[in-house]
Formats: structure tokens, C-alpha cells, sequence
């Protein structure tokens, strides 16, 4: 249990790829430490899809306190900045209460916002975006990454070719301010600097994640996915909401339609959450590099360095 008043300034951060055992690490870390959960991934707050989305199971949320999980409806999106806004509030709730936060989830963007802070880039009307989103998939990859770096050379060097993600979003905000991404985060703070932050990156040798998440995988495909997909299916969500990105709705959508058997369903899967993996490893090596990158091999002797950070 933390004792002094200056423990309580300390917010722990959990990130890692996909199937690491970061939610397994949060809840045993919480019991120990008196601290409650906050969800730091952007496909788990919707409320309709907690199967795909791994969300944490009800015999975790009874075990500790979990926010901003399964609150949000599939049909709005999401953005880092609203996130921010709630995070911020439960990070004070907690902290009032004696107890300490951990942010525990998958998305770098979302940390990034808690350790480095948010530039105040004025929102892109949707139809500009979409615009630029379909510009990408008319010339490709390669020759879209070029022609983001003839509007902003800034770019060069600091967005990979292949970071789909931030090489759109470098692009329209080139496009709609007039103004290089990296010149709106030059001077950009975190919110957090009042108090610590133990930045915590669980990694896991290439071959036993794979297998985590051949498991997972098997997991989910035994559980009530198939019916989560069909409630999903009966809502028409527009295919440019964010919660279309979960990995396994589309492949079992197709599955229910009857265009992919079930092996077929399950590689898929599979390979989308390696890709999926691989790209948050990537992240982590870009973004998080003062971060302590803990090996999740064998339970016990992670959590127990773990503990010492976080003491």
C-alpha cells in the first residue's frame, strides 16, 4: 500500500502490443498498490463490442475499479482530444480518493497525449478528410508518403512510409492549416507534468506472442462474437466510424454472409492482429523510447519489477 502524500501524485501507464498480458499486470498490480483501472485503449470504450475488442471480462471489473470502458455507442467517433478531457477528470477522482491511477491499453496516440500533450490543431471538417482518405487509396501508399513529404519535408525522417495512420494525418493537417504537424507540436506540454509518470512497455519475444494470440484468437471464436457482429450488423454503422477498425468485424461479417469458412475467418484474424502488433511494436520503438521496456516472459519476476517501479 502507497503511505505518503507524494505517492499519490503518481499516475502508471501500461502499454504494450496486443495479447502481452497488460490487463492481467493492471489488475494484479491495482489489488496491490490500491489503485483503480482507466482504459488507454481507443477500440474498448465502445459499448456494443466487448468480445472483439478484448475487453476486460466482468469477474475483472468486480475485482477492481475500471473507467471509461463500454460507455460509448458504435455509431459516434472518438477523438484523443475528447478522451484527454475524461481522462483528466478521472485522474483527479481517483487521486482524491487516496488512490493511484493506471492507464493500461494498446493505443500510442492516447499515451502520447498523457506524456508529451495535445496540440490544439483545429478540427478537420470530415469531408476534407475523407477527401485525403480516398486520395491514398487512389495513388497507394508509396506515392502518397511522397507527395507528404513535397507539401511538409518536416515529415521526412520522423514518419516511417509505412505508419499509414500518421502520414494521413500529417498530410491534412498540412492541407487545412497551412502548417506543418511538427510545427504545432513543437511547443505542445503534457497536462501531467505536476506529477510522475512511471511509463511502463510490456514486450514479449516475437514467437510467444504469436502464440498469445493464436490463443486469443481460438478464445474469442468460442465466445458470443458471432452474435456480436449480428446486433452490429443491425445498427448500419457508416463505414467511416472509427469502431469499423476493430479487428474480426469485418472478417466475420464476411464469415455470416458466407464468403470465408471458418478456418478461413480465424487466419484472417490472425494475421490482422500480427500486422496490428507489429505496427504497435513499431510505435513503441519511435515513440516510447524512454520508457521502461519490460520482457512479459514469466508472471512473477515481471511483477515484480513492475511493483518496484511502481513503489
Amino acid at each position: 500500500m502507497l503511505k505518503s502524500n507524494k505517492d499519490f501524485k503518481k499516475i502508471i501507464l501500461i502499454a504494450g502490443p496486443t495479447a502481452s498480458g497488460k490487463s492481467k499486470i493492471a489488475i494484479a498490480l491495482a489489488k496491490k498498490i490500491n489503485g483503480e483501472i482507466i482504459n488507454a485503449d481507443s477500440m474498448q470504450v465502445y459499448k456494443e463490442i466487448s468480445v472483439l475488442s478484448a475487453r476486460p471480462e466482468n469477474k475483472d471489473l468486480k475485482i477492481i475499479k475500471h473507467h471509461l470502458y463500454g460507455f460509448l455507442s458504435v455509431k459516434k467517433n472518438f477523438s484523443v482530444g475528447q478522451w484527454l478531457k475524461f481522462v483528466k477528470k478521472k485522474i483527479s477522482d481517483i487521486i482524491s480518493q487516496g488512490k493511484v491511477p493506471i492507464l493500461v491499453g494498446g493505443t500510442g496516440l492516447y499515451f502520447n497525449a498523457i506524456t508529451k500533450g495535445l496540440s490544439k490543431i483545429p478540427v478537420i471538417p470530415e469531408k476534407k478528410r475523407c477527401k485525403i482518405r480516398n486520395l491514398y487509396k487512389k495513388v497507394g501508399r508509396e506515392k502518397f508518403y511522397e507527395k507528404l513529404l513535397s507539401i511538409d519535408p518536416k515529415c521526412k525522417n520522423k514518419i516511417l512510409p509505412y505508419d499509414t495512420q500518421r502520414i494521413l494525418r500529417a498530410y491534412e493537417i498540412k492541407k487545412f492549416t497551412n502548417k506543418s504537424l511538427y510545427d504545432w507540436v513543437r511547443n505542445t506540454k503534457s497536462e501531467f507534468n505536476k506529477y510522475t509518470l512511471i511509463k511502463i512497455y510490456l514486450d514479449m519475444p516475437r514467437e510467444k506472442l504469436l502464440k498469445r494470440i493464436y490463443f486469443r484468437t481460438t478464445k474469442l471464436l468460442n465466445k458470443n462474437c458471432f452474435s456480436e457482429v449480428k446486433n452490429f450488423n443491425k445498427l448500419k454503422i457508416k463505414s467511416s466510424l472509427s469502431v469499423n477498425k476493430i479487428i474480426g468485424i469485418k472478417e466475420i461479417k464476411d464469415y455470416l454472409a458466407g464468403n470465408l469458412t471458418l478456418s478461413e475467418t480465424e487466419d484472417l484474424i490472425n494475421i490482422r492482429t500480427r500486422q496490428y502488433a507489429k505496427r504497435q511494436s513499431t510505435w513503441a520503438r519511435g515513440h516510447m523510447k524512454n520508457w521502461n521496456k519490460l520482457y512479459n516472459d514469466d508472471f512473477p519476476i515481471l511483477f515484480k519489477k513492475i511493483l518496484k517501479l511502481a513503489s
